[in-house]
C-alpha cells in the first residue's frame, strides 16, 4: 500500500457503511416489531426490564438480537484469523459478500418471522462492526453512536486546550460519521414505512457500492 490508506478505513467507505448502519436500525426498528438490530445497549434495557416484569416471550424478542450480535462478531473473527494472509482475496470482502446475502435473504422474510430477520440483521452489523474498526486510523464503529460521540467530543476538547489542529480534524471525521448514521437511519425510517419489509434491500445495494470499492483495490 506504501503507506496510503486501505480502502477499507477510507472516509468514504465508512460514510457508506454508516449509512448502511443506520438504515438497517431503523429498519428492524419499523418494520420487524420495534427491535433495535444494532443498539444493543437498548435491547438489554429492554430485555432486563421485561424479565423483571415476568414478561418473557417480550425479554427474549430482545435478548435473541443480542445474542445473534455476538456471534456476528465471534464469525467476523474466525473468518479475519482464517483469512487474514490470503493474497487473492481481503477478508473484509468476504464479510462483506456476506451481510449482502444476510440481508437478501431477511427482504424474503414475511412478518411472521420478525424475529428471525432481526436476528439476522444484528448478526449482519456485527460482522460489520467487528470488520471495519478504522477509518484514517482512527477507530470508529460503523453501525452505533455513543463510541463515536465520546472520540469526538474527546478530540474536541483537546482541541481548544492545546490548539491541536489534529485533534480537530478527528473529531470532524467522528461527528460526521455520527450525522451520516443519522442520516441513513432517517432514510431508513421513511423507507422502511413505504416499502416494507424489502426495504432493507437498499442496504444490500450501499454494501454492494463497498465491495466494488473494495474490489478495485484487491483485484
Amino acid at each position: 500500500m506504501n503507506g496510503k490508506i486501505q480502502t477499507s478505513e477510507s472516509i468514504r467507505l465508512s460514510v457508506i457503511l454508516a449509512l448502511s448502519g443506520g438504515f438497517q436500525d431503523a429498519y428492524t426498528y419499523n418494520v420487524r416489531d420495534n427491535v433495535f438490530s444494532n443498539a444493543q445497549t437498548g435491547n438489554v434495557v429492554l430485555m432486563s426490564q421485561y424479565f423483571m416484569m415476568g414478561k418473557w416471550q417480550t425479554a427474549l424478542r430482545y435478548m435473541l438480537p443480542i445474542i445473534a450480535f455476538a456471534a456476528g462478531v465471534f464469525v467476523a473473527e474466525c473468518i479475519g484469523y482464517k483469512y487474514k494472509g490470503s493474497k487473492r482475496i481481503h477478508w473484509r470482502q468476504i464479510i462483506v459478500a456476506m451481510e449482502i446475502l444476510v440481508l437478501l435473504l431477511v427482504g424474503f422474510l414475511p412478518s411472521e418471522i420478525n424475529m428471525v430477520a432481526t436476528m439476522l440483521v444484528s448478526f449482519s452489523c456485527a460482522m460489520q462492526v467487528q470488520a471495519f474498526r478504522k477509518i484514517n486510523g482512527y477507530g470508529y464503529a460503523s453501525t452505533m453512536c455513543i463510541g463515536n460521540l465520546r472520540s469526538g467530543t474527546e478530540s474536541l476538547s483537546v482541541f481548544f486546550r492545546n490548539r491541536e489542529w489534529g485533534a480537530l480534524k478527528k473529531a470532524l471525521h467522528y461527528y460526521g460519521i455520527i450525522l451520516t448514521f443519522a442520516l441513513g437511519a432517517g432514510l431508513g425510517g421513511v423507507v422502511s414505512l413505504a416499502i416494507g419489509l424489502k426495504a432493507i434491500w437498499v442496504s444490500c445495494a450501499l454494501l454492494t457500492v463497498v465491495l466494488v470499492m473494495m474490489r478495485r483495490e484487491y483485484k
